[in-house]
This record gives C-alpha cells, structure tokens and sequence, in this order.
C-alpha cells in the first residue's frame, strides 16, 4: 500500500510539472529614434493628408492602440525597448529625453536598456531623462562609478515580477558607444560577452531562472553574445534596424532567430513595428517554445485621440521651424541605412556635394560624411526644412583640417571596415573617387583612390571637410583627432545642405560611380 501511495505521489509530482509550464508574451519596440509623429514609406516626416489617406505608418498614438490590442491577447505580457529613443527628429532637439519620458510612460514599458544616442548629449541629459521615467533602464557592459550623475542610478541588471514569476531583464550597449556618442569620459565600456554572463551568473544564485537581454548592440553581436553565453533564454535588440520576420521577404533573419537555446528578436525601428514574442518557459526556466512575428503598425491601426492632441501640443514651437519649403527635388533621395552604409547613395552625394561646395573657396578638396549621420530619405517634391533635419538631426557642423594622402586611405579604410556589418563608419564623398572590395580582409579593402581626378598622394598634404563627429574620432576616426589647422565650428551640416538644395533646386538626386564596388 505504501509503494503505491509513493506511486501516487510521483505520479502528481509529474503532473504538477507538466502543469508548471509559463508563457510570457514579449512586446518590445527600438531605435524609435522620437518618432512620435507618423512616419511616411521612406521613415520621415508623413504629412498630414497622406495620413489622413492611411499611406503612413507607427507614431505614438497607433503604438499605444497596438500594445493595448496585443496585451488583451495574453494575460501575462510585458514591454521593453531595446534603446535609441532619443535622437532622430525636432522633438528630441527642442524637448531631448523629456518627451520620450513622457510618452514611454504612458505607454507602459517595464524596462529599456541604453542605446548609443540615449549618449549623444552626454549624461546630463541621460539623467534627467531617468529621473523621468517610471522604469529601470538598464546597462551591463559598463563602469559609470566615476560618473556621479548614473552611478546610483544605472544598474546593470533588474529582476521584475509577472504572473507569479520573477524575470531577469540584463541591459546591453555597444562596446563602442565612445566613438559612436559622447558618454563623457567617465564611463568605460567593455566586452558584451563577459559582462552579460556575469548578470547571468549573478541573478542565476540568486534563484532567477528566466533571463532576457535587452541588447542595443546589432543583429552581429546579438548572435554572438547568444553562442558565447549560458542561460540567456531571449535577446531583444537594437541598434542595427534588423527586421526579422517569418512573412516578410525583407527579413534578414527569422523572428524568433534560434542560437542554440536562445531566442533573439529586433523589430526594424522607428515605431513601425511592434515586437511580439510569445515564450514558454518549463518549470526549470528552459524554453519549451517562443513563436510569434512583428505587427506592423500601419493605417490599420487607429490612432488614439488624446495622445494626437498632446503630440499636437507639442509640435506646435516646431511647426514653424519645420514645415518651411527650402527647396524642391526632382526625384526622391535615397538615405535608407541598407543603401548608404553599403555603397554611394544620392542622399551622401548630395550631404558632400553640399560641404564640398561651402568651403571650396577655403581650398578644400576633399569632402567625407559619415553615412550614420544620414537618417532618412526624403521623398520627390517640396522639401521642408524639418524632413532636412530629419534626415541631418545631430546639429554636427563643418571642420576643416589637414592630413596627409596616408591618413586619408586610412580613413576610408576604416570606413569600409564593418560595411559588412552596415556600420554607420562607411563615407560618402565629394571630391574624390575610390573602389571597394568588400571580400577582402578589413584594412585592405581600398584602391585607385583619386582626388581631383589624380591618383593620391600618400605625402601631400590635403585639404578636408568633414563633420565635428568624425573630425573628433567618432565612428573609429581617431586619425583626424590631431589633424592640423582644424576647425571645428562652421555651420549646421544641415543649414549648409538645405541651402545648397535652394540653390540647386529643383534638386535633381543621382550617383556618379565615385565609389565602386569591386
């Protein structure tokens, strides 16, 4: 009789187990990039009639409808950002963090890690923008204890509670945020790999058994940190505007992509998509399933009327910086990331055209921009100042300096060296011509480079404009920090391209084989 009741027990023991299952559903978005305006087919500014006409996608008030639908399909859900909401339009220049703070309210979010431009005005901005915010934000892979305004504040991992379980979320941020930003320099920045297991291995002891990074680090590196660790379950990234997707033949990748155990999702950018990934989970914190597919936030989705009002509101100090007709063009410019990282682009042509010509009275011959300051194309027909700043909204301005031919080849060397990647280091150019051969091994990928139509000099001196980002280093140009006779403070790139567009209008866009793909 005993042997049976013992039977009996593990028998509901094995019940109970298989009854343990937990399902979460993960609702996520990043790189939004303070999109909260509707965005037209190219990620800029969509006017008022194309909207009312349903030819326009995301903005905040579809995103709080979406997630409200999304969240009354599960009964246990959660929402994180996996970085980059600032940065990106005229709200982030007038408000920065304060309008993003505001509207991540009230959507709800549970947590968010640090994208590379939640750094770009240094972390004086980033603090009050977390004093703001009603959740953790998160970031492992560095030391801010020399940074009196994040070290009590920025933890590098939280454990939240949901649906009687309690969740590991770990923050993640590229290695590089100090050449792609400006943290200041009391922050260091180290390896992904050893820093996310180190949380792991942490939350791990302390009986946490559900992990999931919000990783602002690229679709790459995603995939690495997934085979180089153990008990990672999901990552939910950022930063390379991946879109992954089981439907859409544009995807790069799968949603979820499977390394190993771990389930890795990113959701393009710029609020026109909604992540949703539903996981199980045994009793043991394995996943047993995570299936689902990014809802695209278009026309189909009705826009909430109170949160129009309040970004009305708001726009109003821009509207007229920012509907103002500066030019025409005769065709549309082409600024998306997968064209301008990769290869010449009409909208790079038209940004160095533009510096080139500003200063070609100073004896400037060369002109470089940094295709991760280009952030949009801008469609045929009038163009307003705010779709330029849209598309230039840093506030970087012209430096000239000096640097010889060598320096020169290095430079674009380091421009082509993460192409594969689509890392925002690869120039476009003015003044001169080069070819690519992205299959050779980086650091050796450049040739015929010519300038003003002759073969460079490795000797010669050359005159250069640029931007003050990439003349300080950002991006990898370190060569340029001790160029001679530089100057950092011309004007707004922005300034300096809408009025070479008046100038030139109506703008006709075009390549010219300046840069050749071998």
């Amino acid at each position: 009789m005993k042997r049976f009741l013992l039977s009996a027990a593990a028998f509901a023991l094995t019940a109970g187990t298989a009854s343990a299952d937990y399902t979460i559903t993960i609702l996520h978005t990043n790189d939004f990039h303070a999109r909260f305006e509707p965005i037209n087919g190219y990620d800029g500014p969509c006017a008022a009639e194309d909207n009312t006409a349903g030819e326009c996608f995301g903005g905040t008030a579809r995103l709080v409808n979406a997630i409200e639908d999304a969240r009354a399909r599960s009964n246990n859900s959660i929402l994180v950002d996996g970085g980059d909401q600032f940065q990106g339009t005229l709200f982030y220049s007038y408000y920065k963090g304060q309008m993003a703070a505001e509207m991540m309210n009230k959507l709800g979010y549970d947590a968010m890690t640090l994208g590379n431009h939640e750094f770009d005005d240094g972390p004086e901005v980033l603090a009050s923008f977390m004093a703001a915010v009603d959740f953790p934000i998160l970031m492992s892979n560095a030391d801010v204890s020399a940074e009196p305004l994040l070290a009590d504040t920025l933890a590098k991992s939280t454990v939240i509670e949901r649906g009687g379980e309690r969740i590991g979320l770990i923050g993640l941020t590229p290695e590089d945020t100090h050449e792609l930003a400006s943290p200041g320099d009391n922050i260091s920045f180290s390896d992904p790999v050893a820093a996310v297991q180190a949380e792991v291995d942490r939350l791990t002891e302390e009986g946490v058994n559900k992990i999931i990074v919000l990783s602002h680090s690229s679709y790459a590196v995603d995939q690495r940190v997934a085979a180089g660790t153990t008990g990672v379950d999901v990552i939910v990234g950022g930063h390379s505007n991946t879109l992954l997707s089981n439907t859409d033949e544009r995807a790069e990748g799968p949603y979820p992509t499977m390394v190993g155990n771990t389930a890795i999702v990113q959701a393009y950018a710029y609020g026109k998509y909604l992540g949703e990934l539903n996981v199980t989970f045994d009793e043991a914190g394995n996943v047993t399933e995570a299936v689902g597919e990014p809802i695209l936030i278009d026309a189909s989705v009705p826009e909430d009327e109170a949160i129009v009002a309040r970004i009305s509101d708001l726009a109003a100090p821009l509207d007229e910086i920012r509907n103002t007709v500066v030019a025409e063009a005769a065709g549309a410019l082409e600024g998306d990331r997968s064209v301008c990282r990769a290869q010449e682009c009409s909208m790079g042509n038209l940004i160095a055209d533009a510096m080139l010509a500003r200063v070609a009275d100073q004896g400037v011959s060369v002109a470089l921009q940094n295709s991760g300051g280009i952030r949009a194309s801008i469609d045929a027909g009038e163009v307003t100042k705010g779709e330029v700043l849209t598309v230039l909204p840093f506030q970087n301005t012209l430096s000239t300096f000096e640097v010889t031919g060598a320096v020169l080849v290095e430079a674009l060397e380091n421009g082509v060296s993460q192409m594969e990647e689509g890392a925002g280091r690869f120039l476009q150019v003015a003044g001169m011509n080069f070819s690519v051969d992205a299959a050779a091994p980086a650091g050796a990928r450049i040739a015929d480079v010519m300038i003003g139509g002759a073969p460079v000099e490795m000797e010669t001196v050359y005159t250069v404009v640029s931007n003050n980002f990439v003349r300080n280093g950002g991006d990898g140009f370190g060569m340029f920090k001790t160029a001679a006779n530089a100057y950092d403070f011309g004007p707004d790139v922005a300034d300096v391209t809408a009025e070479y567009l008046a100038a030139n209008g109506p703008y006709t866009p075009y390549t010219d084989g300046r840069i050749t793909l071998k």
